[in-house]
């Protein structure tokens, strides 16, 4: 099964009818009123976003405004779970500006302002963040973090983002973003060298099996 048409229908599911009332509501400058109309539940409503192109597996932000505005943040783990699983299958540059992303979102708090303007992110878009997410910080800093990815394309990395941190004084959060790299690098070496060796091993298992033991007659 597809899992971003998994996720949509764990996210309706979990929907109650007041929640999908605000949510029709929000789609109004979206969705035209016949549909509304016809939309009696969270499916309904997102076959609708899928069918005119505003919601896909790789634009997953105008979900995440939908559910913050419910202040659903429930729904937002499992969004934020589907992302991961994505970025789990992207590069390894991809995946390590998820997982940096992640440590900046749980730790920077109030102080993403800061951060977000070293990064270039204009005034304007700060506010427009806010206006967004008015009483999410977490999707606050996530978003000014998407919004700088968006303005470096391939040049985003996270090498920027720690020397960022750093000049904004956020020296723990840059340890943390490094500690983790690391560790994540142990660990791809080390699997390495485990699927390496079991592999010689294994030669080595069937080289022996095919010689007579002794005292074992043929």
């Amino acid at each position: 099964m597809d899992p971003f048409l998994v996720l949509l229908h764990s996210v309706s599911t979990g929907l109650s009818s007041d929640e999908l009332t605000e949510l029709k509501f929000l789609c109004q400058g979206r969705v035209g009123k016949r549909k509304l109309e016809r939309v009696h539940s969270g499916l309904d409503l997102f076959n609708v976003l899928l069918e005119q192109n505003e919601l896909d597996a790789e634009r997953t932000g105008l979900l995440r405004e939908l559910l913050a505005s419910l202040r659903r943040q429930d729904l937002l783990r499992l969004l934020d779970a589907f992302e991961a699983g994505a970025a789990g299958g992207a590069p390894p540059e991809e995946r390590d500006l998820h997982a940096a992303f992640d440590i900046i979102c749980d730790n920077v708090g109030k102080d993403w302002r800061r951060l977000a303007r070293y990064l270039k992110v204009t005034d304007a878009k700060i506010d427009a963040i806010e206006e967004k997410y008015p009483r999410n910080l977490t999707e606050q800093v996530r978003e000014s973090l998407r919004v700088w990815k968006s303005s470096r394309r391939e040049d985003a990395a996270v090498s920027h983002l720690v020397r960022a941190l750093r000049a904004c004084q956020l020296n723990l959060v840059a340890d943390l973003i490094e500690e983790e790299q690391q560790a994540r690098g142990l660990e791809n070496e080390s699997k390495s060298s485990r699927g390496g060796g079991g592999g010689t091993t294994m030669s080595l298992r069937s080289w022996d099996s095919d010689r007579p033991t002794l005292g074992t007659p043929w």
